[in-house]
């Protein structure tokens, strides 16, 4: 009897790190299904690499710089699109949120009113459009995707207008979202367009018009 209990005993516990095994393998693969996978090691995005390699020599001799560190560079892509009719229907922020996310590969925030206005049925802290800041990889791979794929998408396109803020920076207009090939147009609820804004650290509009005509925007009129 002491021997039968005792051997139910051992294939209990044999039993329990199986199943432990198997539990764990499960949440292993629904885990890594779920998350993106990481860029390759060393993997360097093909604007970058055009930036080191030849943007940044072309500018030194354009503009007479003495060091690598006088080029300027580009710091960050800002994407903001605002949702004024999110005052009527809150979930239009969220689709708009989903939508911005998928186009840029990095989870968009939601912006909020900073005011009350009545005459537009708006009350402060109420979500009114949604906002994504590139840095690093994913702004060299949304730069490159932007110029490539989507803007030539624009019906009747004929390169973009070149007017900067006077401090080094440039901001363009997006008609529809559904120019980024992320969006299918079957399911979009409504057309909604973006600002997209390049910061560089170039001190002058001539130097930054330089530096983005090389990264490859089509400027209307451009400048040799």
């Amino acid at each position: 009897m002491a021997k039968q209990e005792g051997a139910k005993k051992a294939a209990g516990t044999k039993a329990e790190p199986k199943a432990k095994a198997k539990g764990d393998s499960k949440k292993t693969a629904k885990g890594a299904a779920g998350v993106q996978q990481p860029a390759p090691k060393g993997y360097i995005p093909a604007l970058r690499k055009k930036y080191k390699d030849e943007i940044v020599a072309k500018l030194m001799k354009d503009f007479g710089y003495k060091s690598v560190m006088q080029a300027p560079k580009l710091e960050k892509i800002v994407i903001n699109q605002g949702v004024g009719s999110a005052t009527g229907d809150k979930k239009l922020v969220e689709i708009a949120q989903n939508e911005l996310s998928a186009i840029t590969g990095q989870r968009a925030i939601q912006t909020y009113s900073k005011k009350d206005i009545s005459n537009f049925k708006l009350r402060k802290g109420m979500p009114i459009g949604v906002k994504v800041t590139l840095r690093g990889s994913k702004m060299y791979e949304f730069l490159d995707r932007l110029v490539a794929i989507s803007l030539p998408r624009i019906r009747d396109f004929n390169g973009i207008p070149d007017k900067f803020d006077g401090r080094g920076n440039y901001t363009m207009g997006v008609k529809e979202q559904i120019i980024f090939p992320e969006i299918d147009i079957d399911k979009i609820t409504k057309i909604m367009g973006m600002e997209i804004t390049f910061n560089t650290s170039a001190k002058s509009d001539e130097e930054a018009y330089a530096l983005l005509r090389e990264f490859g925007l089509p400027f209307k009129n451009v400048k040799k």
